[in-house]
């Protein structure tokens, strides 16, 4: 069982915040797709700049979906009829790349805080979960020159509601096995115990909460009572 950011490790990470009083530079948000990562990173980007901490949200894609929209223009199903495995995955990983790089470059220019929807992590998550393993290395490689996310947090949503979502938003598709291979993804990476688990299951208003409830210290606000600690089951 995960204790949802109220855990050990959030809890450490709070009062490192604390004791340290570093300047807020980035956030990452990442999970499955239909966690609601572009609505809390969005909400997260207004949050920040209405308490005197200029944010500005940045979509880190991996360019799946335009992909997608290029094959079917181009007679095939999907990106990956397209490109095969190994040519999306790597299409993917650059443009990711790319993505993030002119993220991090805007803070550097601006000073804004940059609040990133999907990070690194995503790309290896993506890997694992496309079963690319062997080039999940290569990726790290070309990954590492970006600085860690001050708090990266990962919005954990079992598979079966985020398929509802997606589906009931009707912009994309994604098969309930490549949900479930992405959940267990993101629970196998190495850098997991870092992350601030946030239970994505519930409404979007107690995501936020949660959100903002781990960086008060920031937000320069009290955190609104909580609920009693939602747990994040284990999924086999």
């Amino acid at each position: 069982m995960c204790r949802v950011a109220d855990s050990k490790g959030a809890r450490r990470g709070r009062a490192r915040l604390r004791r340290g009083r570093a300047r807020l530079r980035a956030v990452a948000l990442i999970g499955i797709d239909g966690s609601g990562k572009t609505t809390q990173a969005h909400r997260l980007a207004v949050a920040l700049t209405e308490v005197g901490l200029p944010a500005t949200y940045h979509r880190n894609a991996g360019g799946r979906r335009f992909l997608g929209r290029v094959a079917r223009r181009l007679g095939r199903p999907d990106a990956q009829r397209l490109l095969g495995s190994t040519g999306l995955l790597v299409a993917e990983s650059v443009l990711r790349w790319l993505a993030i790089a002119a993220a991090l470059l805007g803070h550097r220019l601006t000073g804004r805080v940059a609040v990133m929807d999907r990070y690194a992590a995503c790309q290896y998550a993506s890997i694992r979960a496309h079963g690319g393993h062997r080039w999940e290395r290569m990726a790290r490689l070309g990954y590492r020159v970006f600085p860690q996310p001050q708090v990266t947090f990962l919005l954990a949503v079992d598979p079966t509601e985020a398929y509802r979502r997606i589906e009931r938003r009707g912009t994309d598709h994604e098969s309930m096995r490549y949900l479930i291979a992405a959940d267990r993804a993101y629970r196998s990476l190495p850098e997991q115990p870092t992350f601030v688990l946030v239970d994505a299951d519930r409404p979007a208003d107690e995501v936020s909460r949660q959100i903002r409830e781990h960086l008060h210290d920031w937000l320069g606000a009290a955190p609104e009572p909580a609920d009693e600690p939602a747990r994040i089951p284990a999924r086999q």
